[in-house]
Formats: C-alpha cells, structure tokens, sequence
C-alpha cells in the first residue's frame, strides 16, 4: 500500500513481462503483466540455479506467463517448485508450471485464516486467497530444500498471510521475500488472512538475520535489507501512534480513522487501508490498550480502553 513516511520506498523498476532477468548470477527473475494498485507492476517469479532449477511463485492464472517462464527454464530441469503464500496473484499458475515439468511443489501448507475464530468467517475480498492450492510437500520454519548448486532454507515469515514463507540462500546472503517485504510499498496486511502480530514479529525475524538482499514479489530488489526492515518496523510502530493520536480524541470506526490518518491515498486503496487499520486494531485490542464491543471486526467502533 503506498503510503509513504520515511521508508526508502524504490519505484523504479523497468522491467517489462515476459523478459528474462538475470539479476544476479544464478538468481533470473520474469515479471508477470497484471499490473495493479495492489501488485505494482506484476507479480515476479524467479528462477534459482542452472541446469537443474527452482521456480519460486509461479504466478496468477496467466497461460503468457506460464509460457515465459518455461520458455525461460527451456534445455533445463525444473527440479522444484516454491510457492511464498497462497494469493491468487504468486499460486494459481503452479498447476501449468507442475503438469509441464513434473516437480513437486514445496509450501508451508494450504491457505488458512490468521486466527481460529476466524475460519469461519467469511474471506476479506482484498486478499484474494488461493483456497485451491495444496503442496505436495509441506515445509516448516528451518528446513533446507536442496538443488544444483543451489541450498535455500525455508523461513516462516506469517503476518501477511499465516502460511507466507520466505526463502533464504544463506551462501549468498540472498532472500525471496515474497510479499512480506516489498521495495516499492508496504504490505497490507488484511484480517482473516494476515495479522498484525505475526507480521511485526516476522520483520523483527527478518531484522535480526544475515541476508542482505531480498528479491520480493513485486517491484525491484532491496539492498541492505535489515536497515530496509527496520524502516518498515519504524513506520508501523508509526501508524499505531496515529491510530492511538485518533482514538484520544474520541471513539471512532475504522473509516474515520483511515480518513484522519492516510492522507491523500489513492481512493482504490482506501478498503484495503480499513483492513490495514483492522490488523492494528486486532493487536491494541489484544494488548488492552483499546476497546471495541466484542472481537475486533471491520464496521466495529473503537475507543480508548480506560485503566
């Protein structure tokens, strides 16, 4: 969502679809064309190694993406195939990418809500959750998924969506990020899908490893990722103040205060904000620090919790 504070936001990236990248030695990358306010410029798939390789997130249901990025893998091996979450925009395309080269499908498991009171409620339509998609192998936090020339550990990042996976190549100092850290915005992290406490405890997660360039799901690399991070961890702690600097005036619902606080957003993103503002309001009414009439919920009104 691009709201900019001091984040170091980068909006350049020129890379046009279907184009094969090599962005760095052994790290391609193909940009799918479903541009968005929510996807920047598209969805980037990457391909890991040479010779015998790893797509990671294959993409939307797109049959010119597909094709480019076996077009692109064309004389090689696709040995395996890494899914970060399950959004429509990074898995309904791992079906095509499976049935042309026959490799399993690592993720951290089928889409589920943040929290269990949640399942049953019905999806936000922000999200757009992949409910179809199931792996054929399910992969944990720390695990290490082997190729070619090529080693990357699984790193649970839930916050964006609870199943959101990162994968690191720890030799290069690498990490595919997914959409859990993204250079040209911030994320949004919408109830039932994310949560704002895993998400914060992800970026800390992050903040304290030793990769020092993520290749994310959308727009362009991010060098000297962990200062990167901490801006993000900055600018939320922010958005909480504002939220709180709101609420001391007076009880409010969610689109009073997305009104007060994203000033001049686009009007197309100002649903996702509400979820946005949801998240925090999930994690300050769990913290006691405010009050809402039952569970935190996107038309509840909020308040101030009192000593």
């Amino acid at each position: 969502m691009a709201d900019n504070d001091d984040v170091p936001f980068n909006r350049n990236f020129p890379l046009a679809p279907g184009v094969v990248e090599e962005v760095r030695l052994g790290v391609r990358r193909i940009l799918c064309n479903n541009p968005s306010p929510f996807t920047f410029t598209g969805t980037v798939s990457y391909i890991v190694g040479r010779g015998k390789v790893a797509i990671i997130d294959p993409g939307p249901d797109d049959e010119a993406h597909a094709k480019a990025l076996l077009d692109a893998v064309g004389g090689e091996t696709v040995t395996h195939i890494l899914v970060t979450h399950t959004h429509r925009d990074h898995s309904v395309n791992t079906p095509r990418i499976k049935a042309a080269t026959g490799a399993p499908v690592f993720a951290e498991g089928p889409h589920r809500a943040s929290r269990p009171r949640f399942e049953s409620e019905k999806h936000n339509p922000e999200s757009g959750a992949d409910r179809e998609f199931r792996p054929d192998i399910e992969v944990k936090d720390g695990e290490m998924i082997e190729g070619e020339g090529w080693k990357l550990e699984t790193v649970a990042t839930p916050g964006h969506t609870a199943n959101h996976l990162a994968f690191a190549w720890p030799d290069r100092k690498f990490l595919f990020v997914g959409d859990h850290v993204m250079g040209w915005s911030t994320s949004i992290v919408a109830p039932p899908d994310g949560s704002m406490v895993d998400y914060m405890a992800s970026l800390e997660k992050l903040a304290a490893r030793g990769e020092e360039l993520y290749f994310s799901g959308h727009g362009p690399e991010i060098p000297d990722a962990p200062r990167y991070v901490r801006f993000l961890i900055r600018h939320r702690q922010a958005r909480e103040a504002s939220i709180l600097h709101r609420l001391s005036k007076g009880e409010a619902d969610i689109p009073t205060i997305v009104r007060a606080i994203y000033i001049g957003i686009d009007p197309r993103l100002m649903r996702a904000a509400g979820y946005s503002v949801l998240a925090h309001l999930e994690d300050l009414v769990g913290r006691g620090i405010v009050a809402t009439d039952g569970d935190p919920v996107i038309d509840g009104t909020y308040r101030l919790a009192t000593a």
